[in-house]
Parts: structure tokens; sequence; C-alpha cells
């Protein structure tokens, strides 16, 4: 780089360049985009716009700062090489040229950088100072050319740049500073300058990548710290260098091409980046293909635009059913391309060639076989097989097939198996053998979508299908089916009605002749022969039954054969029954009420006839003349052909219930009548002609549904109330049968019972007799309530004949009454058997006195051994003693 020196030696500014030849050193060995000096220009307007130009475009390059770059790489040779730099106002024209010299670097002296580069320095502009004599006019300020560093220099850092001083400091002491990003603002360090000498240094290397230009004031103060001159800007540009390699924005490019495609065929496109300044060789990139796999049908199938990153087709002959996918290894380099300084990246580019429809379908075989049973439905009966080299499961590799000959009438079509691609000839519609044996079908497959253009192959593929029909055993068909027989009704029993017959369909079978039989009869009125099928009655035909469904009657019947397998058809025979009058007509309602007053009686009745016309109305209604008392009290009137009224004839019959015989005769030929009963109850009305006595609500009575509800319910209580009676019973007997068992642990005999006082022994002699003498003056209180017992009393029976012991309180009587009721028990054949309570009559459950127990027993103690009292603990010493001590 060359240095920038900016002097003034004139009052007066000059636009131009400050010399007529400007000499630089630089290194033998030119790079392309590397930066070789920096013109210098002097602009006195702010606003002016300069555009640098070289004589030598193909060689040098001027940037808009002022910065001469080598277009190529070359060696410069020993002699100076010289060129002009023009720069031209764009808006005068005006043009002022400078004639460049660059001579190559010398050999090595051992002579140091800083003495073989002369430091240049930058100067304040003059000012005006008005307190000086003679006023001086102040210089116009001028552009600084902005410093121009490389970016990663090696050093010796800190390195010198520029000296800033002034004029003044002749006459005055003065301290210079920078301020800006790079010097007191971050980062911070990178710029510095000697504050005595002006000398402004970097620190450190540079990186284009991270901050590509500073921008810096210089000021200058005196060391009172009074400005002394205007702050003047630096500009210090960071020239790049090629540092940084290319890199792709993706390591793998995926792109596709369909097969057959023409050289120059669009493909995809690949890019890198490069952090280097992209307006210089350095990050100028430049692409190519390295490689491409496989290599078949050519090498090079594709190409790549070195400048954009596209790539295209450069070849013909892509099929992908020979290579599906290519591979190619792209670079991309630097420095526009240069294989020697350029630095490189590579990437992959995976281009999948696609499907086209460059293949139609082709059948395996001219001729396909195959066979169906006659009369059988959606049955496959032949499987047509294509090959196709397209992509599976494609439009272009799925077959439809088509029909083209063979089938007029539509029996078959062809569906296509989506798995296998398959044609599946289906059976639409019946085949009868006996009509159509064979049929050769012509068909046709092709591709969902049509061939791509330029394809030689035929558009489809055609094959023969042979099918055959084979023979079955068809069911019998009856003709006419159904079959109407018009026939009046009352036909007899044995009259031969129709005969009914089938057919059977099979004409080459060997079988023999039909059997006919009766599948569906309702009233079982009809039969059939087996053998020709003559249908004759069993029954009357009545058109008034049931089973009969507007005047028709359906039966069916079954007709079967002797193939194998045995098959059988039904016919349906509808008989219309046509209307004969067989039936009287029968008064409805068949019960009524009435009045007994003249006024309102009038009761509405309807004539019903099961028959039609013209064997039904219009009716006649009249009264017999027996008996007399009904044409002398009611009288009836026909309203209408099947309604008539009857009313009384008489101011008033007494209440009741009266049956009325009404004849009715219909108007069929022969005429036919009935008498039939009305029930007329006749009751007290009210003003508003309702029953208003009881006889309304008894003649109303209840149905006979209703009268065996209640019966079932009043029959259905009963049975509850005796089952809660046996129960109860059953509880009461299981209940005394609980207090009979006594558990062994609350058995008295030879037990001991513990009570809360034992008492005093043989002296306590002192009784109170009283309890005894006198029980009827206990307390009511007192008394132990009924049911209430201990388990070793006596359970509740029929109390024995003991004597009754007198009021009078005489102690005499007592032993007397204990002997006799002592007697008494012994021979009560109902006491139990083991010593217990005896119950007194005059003692009650309730006595105050408790429990004697017996006082004397008819064993001896003597007679038992009660040692084992010993070994019941302290607790029954003293009983021990007692019972177990000896005579003593």
């Amino acid at each position: 780089q060359a240095p920038i020196k900016a002097t003034c030696e004139d009052l007066s500014c000059k636009t131009g360049f400050p010399e007529d030849v400007h000499s630089a050193v630089v290194s033998r060995s030119v790079h392309g985009g590397q930066p070789l000096l920096n013109v210098r220009f002097r602009s006195c307007d702010a606003n002016q716009k300069i555009h640098f130009g070289s004589s030598e475009p193909e060689d040098f390059r001027v940037g808009e700062d002022g910065v001469v770059y080598a277009e190529r790489s070359f060696q410069l040779s020993a002699e100076p090489t010289e060129f002009v730099v023009s720069a031209q106002d764009k808006e005068t024209q005006q043009e002022w040229q400078m004639r460049v010299k660059l001579t190559p670097e010398p050999a090595f002296t051992g002579a140091s950088e800083k003495d073989q580069r002369k430091i240049e320095e930058i100067i304040f502009p003059w000012q005006q100072y008005k307190h000086s004599s003679p006023l001086k006019r102040q210089k116009r300020d001028w552009v600084i050319p902005p410093i121009n560093l490389p970016e990663n220099s090696k050093g010796p850092f800190p390195q010198e740049l520029v000296r800033i001083r002034s004029d003044r400091d002749k006459s005055l002491s003065l301290r210079y500073s920078v301020t800006g990003p790079g010097a007191d603002q971050p980062p911070t360090g990178i710029f510095i300058i000697n504050p005595i000498s002006g000398q402004l240094s970097v620190t450190k290397p540079l990186d284009r990548e991270q901050i590509a230009s500073f921008h810096l004031r210089a000021h200058a103060v005196d060391v009172n710290g009074n400005q002394v001159e205007n702050p003047i800007d630096i500009v210090i540009n960071v020239i790049d260098m090629n540092d940084n390699r290319p890199e792709f924005l993706h390591q793998v490019w995926n792109g596709t091409v369909p097969e057959g495609s023409k050289p120059g065929t669009y493909v995809m496109t690949v890019t890198a980046i490069d952090a280097d300044d992209p307006n210089a060789q350095n990050g100028m990139l430049r692409y190519r293909i390295l490689s491409q796999a496989p290599s078949s049908p050519s090498p090079n199938m594709f190409t790549i635009n070195n400048e954009t990153g596209d790539i295209i087709t450069v070849a013909a002959g892509l099929d992908r059913e020979k290579v599906q996918q290519y591979t190619l290894i792209i670079q991309a380099t630097d420095m526009e391309g240069n294989p020697t300084y350029g630095l490189s990246n590579t990437a992959t580019a995976v281009i999948a060639v696609t499907d086209v429809n460059d293949n139609p379908p082709e059948f395996t075989a001219m001729t396909f076989y195959g066979e169906v049973p006659e009369n059988r439905v959606d049955v496959i009966v032949a499987n047509l097989t294509v090959t196709d080299k397209d992509q599976p499961h494609t439009p272009a590799w799925n077959a439809m097939y088509r029909m083209t000959g063979g089938d007029p009438t539509g029996r078959f079509t062809i569906l296509t198996d989506p798995n296998s691609n398959d044609g599946l000839v289906t059976v639409v519609k019946p085949i009868d053998f006996e009509t159509n044996r064979m049929f050769v079908l012509t068909v046709a497959a092709e591709n969902q979508v049509p061939l791509a253009k330029g394809i030689q192959h035929p558009p489809q593929s055609t094959a023969t299908v042979s099918i055959t029909v084979i023979d079955v055993n068809e069911s019998p068909y009856f003709v006419p089916n159904p079959k109407l027989v018009r026939q009046e009704e009352g036909l007899m029993a044995g009259s031969m009605l129709t005969t009914f017959t089938a057919q059977d369909p099979d004409r080459y079978m060997q079988q023999t002749s039909l059997r006919y039989s009766k599948l569906s009869d309702p009233a079982n009125w009809l039969k059939i022969d087996p053998v020709n099928g003559q249908i004759t009655t069993t029954a009357v035909l009545d058109r008034e039954s049931i089973y009969v469904q507007n005047n028709m009657y359906n039966a069916t019947f079954l007709a079967s054969d002797n193939g194998i397998p045995p098959m059988s058809g039904t016919g349906t025979l509808q008989i219309y029954l046509l209307d004969i009058n067989d039936n009287a007509p029968q008064v409805h309602p068949k019960e009524a009420t009435t009045c007994e007053t003249l006024q309102p009686n009038a009761i509405n009745i309807t004539a019903v006839d099961p028959d039609i016309d013209p064997n039904a109305g219009p009716f006649a209604f009249e009264l017999p003349d027996t008996p007399a008392s009904i044409k002398r009290n009611w009288t009836i009137v026909r309203i209408s052909g099947d309604h008539a009224q009857l009313s009384l004839r008489i101011r008033f019959l007494e209440a009741g219930i009266y049956d009325v015989p009404i004849i009715i005769t219909d108007s069929g030929n022969p005429h036919a009548s009935s008498t039939s009963l009305l029930k007329v109850k006749v009751c007290q009305c009210d003003l508003n002609g309702d029953c208003t006595d009881v006889d309304r609500i008894v003649g109303a009575g209840l149905g006979t549904g209703a009268i065996i509800a209640i019966l079932l319910c009043i029959i259905i209580l009963l049975i509850l109330v005796l089952m809660f009676v046996v129960w109860m019973k059953r509880r009461d007997k299981e209940r005394q049968a609980k207090q009979l068992l006594i558990d062994p642990e609350d058995d008295v005999r030879d037990n001991i019972l513990k009570y809360d006082e034992e008492g005093g022994g043989e002296e306590d002699q002192d009784y109170d007799l009283s309890q005894l003498q006198q029980p009827d003056t206990l307390e009511p209180d007192a008394i132990k309530p009924v049911g209430i017992r201990r388990l070793d009393e006596r359970p509740i029976h029929a109390e024995p004949q003991y004597p009754v012991r007198s009021a009078a309180p005489h102690p005499g009587d007592i032993g007397d009454f204990i002997n006799e009721g002592l007697k008494a028990a012994d021979n009560d054949p109902t006491a139990p058997p083991y010593d217990s309570l005896l119950v007194f009559d005059y003692e009650g459950s309730g006595s105050t006195a408790g429990s004697l127990s017996s006082l004397n027993s008819s064993s001896s103690g003597g007679e038992q051994d009660y040692d084992y009292l010993n070994d019941w603990g302290p607790r029954f010493k003293k009983l021990a003693d007692m019972y177990g001590g000896g005579d003593d």
C-alpha cells in the first residue's frame, strides 16, 4: 500500500492529483484482487463526485475510494510498470490524470520495514485567528483520503500508520488524540496515538469480516486542553484478504429430472457463500462439477453454470429404467475460480431421475383361458397379467383394462388389482349354458396417463380371453308365476281347481320328471298331485275367511328335480274368490240403552254383512209379529241403506232389560235374512237423556276379564296371608325349641354356680320366711315379666294340679305344704328329669326370694370325689376345704 500524503503548499485549494507521477514499490508477484496502492486526489468540493479509471483495465482497476487493485495475477518485470490513472467529474466531465509507476521490490537488504517506509503526515488545515495580527485567511478543508490497511497483518505491532500534526506546534506545545470506535469506543485500544508526536498506530491484526472500516476523529489541544485545531476525520478501510473458504448452504443437495429430458433442461441450483468481500476477487466464486456417478450413458450428463450454480442437462439418454439416480460432486472456488490461489470447498448433488410413461403395459400371453358355472355372478373367471417397466404404483405403471369385443350384452367387466396390476375378468350378469356355452373376449390394456411424446411403442396392448360356461343343475320354474285363478267361493271339497306345472331349464341333462308338493297353504284348502301338478280342494273355499285378503288367497307350491345336486323351485297360486250370498246380515251393536219415556228414546242400529256388493246392502229392517208386545212397544224406521232407528211406540215403558228381535234382509239374489236380538236397557233419564237410576250401573257391569283379574288378586292375597301365618307359627316353634336346648356349660347339674354372696355356712340360720308366707304382698313392679326365665328353670308346659296353700300366715303349714308339693312333683310326668326349680302357685315368677334350687338331694356328698377342686386355684380353696377336707 502506498503511503498517504496530504499537504498544502499554496494558500488556495486546487482540485486534482497532487503529483503528476506517483511511484510505488510492490511485490514482484501480483495476485488477482490484490490492492496495490492508493492514489491521492484532492477535491475542494465535498459534494463533488469523482470517477476513477485506468488506462490498463485488463490489469488494473481503481475503486471509488482510490485504491488500485490488480485485475489478474501476474509477475512484474524488472523494469517499472507504468499506467495512467484518470479522475473524471461526473457532472462537469472534467478529467485529471496521473501517471503511476510500479517498481518491483528489491532483494532483501536487511533494512527494517520501518526504515524502508517513510511515515506520511496529515497536517491540520490552517485557521483564521482573530486575536493575531495581521489576520490570516482560513484554509478551506479538504477530504482526507482513507487509509487502507490489510487484514490479518503479521506486524510487528504496534504498526505505525500516519503522523497527525499541526503547523502551530512550532509555537505551542500541543497534545494529540483520536476518538471513535476502535480508539476510545468499543472495540477500544485497536488504534493509539502518541500525544506528543501524533503518531497513529494499530495495535493488533484486523479482521474485515468483523469490522470493514473504522471512522476516527483526530484532535489537537494545547497543554491547557484548549482546542487549537478543528478535528479532522480519518477513515481506515480494512483491505480484504482471501482468508475464508466458500461454504455451501447444504452439504447434500437433492434434485430431480424427468427421464428422457432434452439437453439444456434445468435440474437444480446449488449455492455457496464466502465471508470475504463479494466485490473483490476473494469473494467471487466459481462452480464446477468434479465427478459424476454413474458415468453412463455418458460421463458428462450434466453441466453447471460456473457463476450462478445452475445445473442443467447437456446430453440425452436419461432413462430411469437403467439409471435411477446420479451423484455429482460440486466444487466452489473463490478468486474467480483460480485453482492456484483460490480456496475451494465441495458438496454433493443427488439427482433423481423421475419416471415418465415411456413404457406401455404388455400382456404376458396372447390368449388367456377361464371357465365359469352358469348363473353365477361376481365370480373372477380369469387373471390377465401384464408387465410394465415404469415405476410401480404410479400412473405410468397402473394399468386400465377394457373389452373391445366379444361381449355385446355386457356380462363381463375387468377390474384392476391395485397390488399386482393384474386384470380380473369378472362376471356381472348370469350366463345360461343352454344359450351360450363359450365367450371369446378381446381385451386391451393401457396406462392411466398417456405415453410420453416421442415414444415409438404402441399406446396399448391387446389379448384374447376364452371363457367356457359350465352346465349346472338349475332350479325348475313355474309358468306363469304367480298364476291367477278366479273362482266363486263355496267350491266344495274334492273339486278340481286348476293345474299348476313347472319347467326344467336343463335340456342337456339326463333326469326324470319333476315332483310337486305343497309348501304353503294357510287355510289347508288345497292339495296338489305330485306327478301332474293338478290342484284340488280339500275344504270349502270361503271368501270371508281370515286367510283371504282383498278377496285373494295365496298358496305356494314346490317343484323338485332329481339332479345332482337336487334343485327345486317355488310357484305361487293366487285364487281370486268371487263372493256369493252365503252370509246373513246381523245387527250392530248388540246392546243399547234408552229412556222410559217417549222422548228421547231413539236407538241407532247398523246392519253388518260379511258379504260384499251386490250381496250386502241396502238392508231391510222390520220387527217380527210375535210376540205381539214387540210391535206394541217398539217401532223401527230405516234411515239409510245400512242404518235404522229403533224407538218406543208407547209413552212409557217400565225400566228393565228387554230383548228386541229385529229381522234384517240383504239385497242378494236370493235374499239372505236373519233375526238378531238387540238387548235394550230401559232406564230413568235426566233432562240430557242419561240414565240416572241404579240399573244403569248394574247394567253396565264388569267385563269377564276384569272379574278374572279381581279374583286372581284375591287368591294371591289369601295365599300371601296364609304363608305369613304358617311362617309365624313355625317361628314360634323354633323359638320354643331353642329354649329347650340348654348349653352344657349352663347346665346346673354337677356344676358350681357363682353367686354374688356365698353366705355364712351352717351358722347362717336367720331366714326371712315372710317371702314364703306372704307372696301376695309383693310390689307389682317387682314381678318378673312373663317369658323371662332362667335357663335352669323348668320349661313352659301345662301346669300340674299342685296343692294351693291358703293365705293364712301360719308357720306350721309351711312344712306340710312343701311335702305335698314334693309328692305332686314326683308324680308329675311333665317334670324335667333333672334338679330344677319347682314353680309353686303362690310364689309366682316375680318372687323376690329368688331361686331356692334344691334344698336336699337324694345323693350323698360323700359318694363324690371333690379333690379336683384343689386344682382350680386359690379362688376355690374355701370350697375345696368344705367338700374335700375329710369328715370334719
